[in-house]
């Protein structure tokens, strides 16, 4: 009998060993976890944060050259402190820097003024459920809009597909600001014909008006396909009876969470001239594509 016992004890002993390691690796003992992406239970994996956390210098972004050949007269300032402190720019005023920064540049010549402005916007989406990307392509649709553009057809962008106001910005004349302020022109000098008794005198001012502002056939503002992961093209030209012809291309461009805004102003010293809209737009666009290469590296 005492030999029975003594068995008995073994057999006890492996089948507590056998319960143990199979509560052991019940319980996850091998080290995985449960929690990650796809894993029975898990909850919805949070949105991408943007590829960018930090922003450039603003100031420090445009190059001597690049500022030669956008702000002519700034060479020979003959004064060297007024001139250093023109290469420079100021810093423009924001309240939050690792968000948004800016910087200006101004150069006033006996032949026009010039300014020149960049722009860097940090996107963060405060949604959890809304990558900070997602988030940006709404901003630039909202500027896009502004600029009375609509997206290309097919665009891939996360915020493609059409929202109410997409649906509204498609039904506008696709031309810019200029276009919207070429036809509210045109319709002011329609009633001006008519109240003074001259059927054409709104056609022809409208026309000539039409001529002045509006940029040559291929270079009316536009979506462009070579910059960043979007970018548009705007030309809009002042013509006030009381000013001379004031000219602005804006080129603006996204890449992931972040959006880039170019100003770029001239401003005839006499009234007769008319800024030319192929050279500022090649200027403006050439400082962009540098600007996204350093985005790229």
């Amino acid at each position: 009998m005492q030999r029975k016992a003594k068995a008995c004890v073994p057999g006890v002993a492996a089948l507590l060993a056998a319960l143990l390691t199979g509560c052991t690796g019940a319980s996850g003992g091998d080290g995985s976890d449960d929690s990650k992406p796809g894993g029975s239970g898990s909850s919805t994996a949070p949105a991408q944060p943007g590829k960018y956390r930090t922003l450039p210098e603003p100031c420090g972004e445009v190059d001597t050259d690049t500022l030669d050949a956008m702000l002519p007269g700034i060479a020979e300032m003959e004064d060297t402190e007024q001139r250093e402190k023109a290469y420079e720019g100021t810093p423009t005023g924001t309240y939050d820097t690792d968000r948004r920064v800016g910087c200006r540049w101004k150069v006033e010549s006996s032949g026009a003024s010039h300014h020149l402005m960049i722009d860097f916007e940090r996107v963060v989406s405060y949604d959890g459920t809304v990558s900070d990307d997602a988030r940006a392509a709404e901003v630039y649709a909202t500027k896009l809009r502004e600029a009375g553009l609509t997206r290309p057809t097919g665009s891939s962008s996360e915020d493609a597909s059409p929202t109410a106001d997409d649906s509204e910005a498609g039904d506008k004349p696709q031309g810019g600001k200029n276009a919207r302020r070429d036809d509210d022109k045109g319709k002011r000098d329609d009633d001006k014909g008519e109240k003074t008794g001259s059927p054409d005198a709104g056609t022809d001012a409208r026309a000539e008006s039409s001529e002045a502002t509006t940029p040559p056939p291929g270079l009316e503002p536009r979506t462009l396909t070579d910059l960043g992961d979007e970018a548009f093209l705007d030309d809009a030209l002042t013509t006030a009876a009381s000013a001379s012809r004031h000219r602005t291309v804006t080129v603006v461009f996204r890449t992931s969470n972040v959006i880039v805004t170019i100003e770029y102003d001239e401003q005839p010293g006499r009234r007769t001239d008319v800024p030319d809209s192929k050279e500022m737009q090649d200027k403006a666009h050439e400082l962009a594509d540098g600007l996204a290469g350093e985005f790229d590296e």
